[in-house]
């Protein structure tokens, strides 16, 4: 959904080490400038944590700053634009012990130095020739109580394949969003074993059919389908992503849990199937792949 822009609006429970926030926006072809402002409060006069200002003015930069008790801090100049005219784009900011770090179109650009706690972070806002699609905070782990997690930037069209640092261990969570056209009939999202190529757990949205159909194959074989599910959120049509891919569907965000005995899968915050583990070594799946209609925004480890 569209944000109407000036935006203003809370960051519940703050900020911590490992938070992520993925905007999702389309620069329009006459622009000037705009900034994008973590604020200690929820009001225009607070004090601002970082101050994130493109400026498109013959000598295109992006400006940082910090602003307390009404005064602006000394500026970082970073004399080169991520954005482009008349173009879609996604960015992040991921909150370190050091500061923020700043990824446009999956490409690091600026990492600004923390000169308020990050603790003393309330909110968000944008303001300026802007139009955002897209406001999304991402706790640590990509779960919440989950351990700080590793963030891949993808932007590309699938097929993706990948190893999983560290493999999967309880408690571990895997987050995934994307993009899935018009038209759609199905992906897969597989979990492998990568010295035996056995697929661990496979979840394939079949979007015509209004199904996702569950199984692993272990030694060539294919094991017993599961299919029961009380709701589907990967239905065509579900949602519309007004932006530059207005031919595009949003796929809601999906975060993979591993536990002891299963896998849960989560769509939105809501607990959608759990998958029961029939390899039984699950710090062996070190790889994922994911194929079919879709497009990646990014993957949390």
């Amino acid at each position: 959904m569209a944000q109407n822009i000036p935006y203003l609006g809370p960051i519940n429970g703050g900020l911590r080490e490992g938070t992520s926030i993925y905007i999702q926006g389309t620069i329009p072809k006459h622009i000037t400038r705009f900034f994008i402002n973590l604020i200690c409060g929820e009001s225009e006069s607070s004090d601002i944590a970082l101050h994130f200002n493109p400026r498109f003015d013959g000598w295109d930069k992006v400006v940082f700053n910090t602003c307390q008790n009404g005064s602006w801090g000394s500026e970082d100049k970073i004399h080169k634009m991520p954005f482009r005219k008349g173009e879609h784009f996604e960015m992040v900011i991921i909150v370190t012990l050091q500061g923020y770090e700043i990824k446009v179109n999956g490409i690091d650009f600026h990492t600004f130095q923390h000169r308020i706690p990050m603790e003393q972070v309330r909110g968000l806002q944008i303001a300026g020739d802007v139009s955002i699609q897209t406001i999304n905070f991402i706790g640590p782990g990509g779960y919440p109580g989950g351990d700080m997690g590793i963030s891949q930037f993808v932007f590309k069209p699938v097929p993706y394949s990948n190893n999983i640092p560290g493999g999967m261990f309880p408690k571990r969570t895997i987050v995934i969003r994307g993009m899935v056209p018009y038209g759609a009939d199905r992906l897969s999202i597989n979990f492998l074993v990568s010295r035996s190529r056995d697929i661990a757990f496979h979840m394939n949205p079949r979007l015509r059919e209004g199904i996702v159909v569950r199984n692993s194959m272990i030694g060539g074989n294919w094991g017993q389908e599961e299919r029961e599910m009380s709701m589907n959120p990967f239905m065509e049509g579900q949602q519309l992503c007004v932006s530059a891919f207005k031919s595009f569907l949003s796929v809601p965000q999906m975060s993979i849990r591993c536990g002891n005995q299963r896998f849960k899968v989560f769509v939105n915050g809501q607990h959608l199937f759990d998958f029961f583990h029939r390899w039984q070594s699950f710090n062996e799946i070190d790889m994922l792949e994911i194929e079919g209609d879709v497009q990646i925004s990014y993957i949390h480890f």
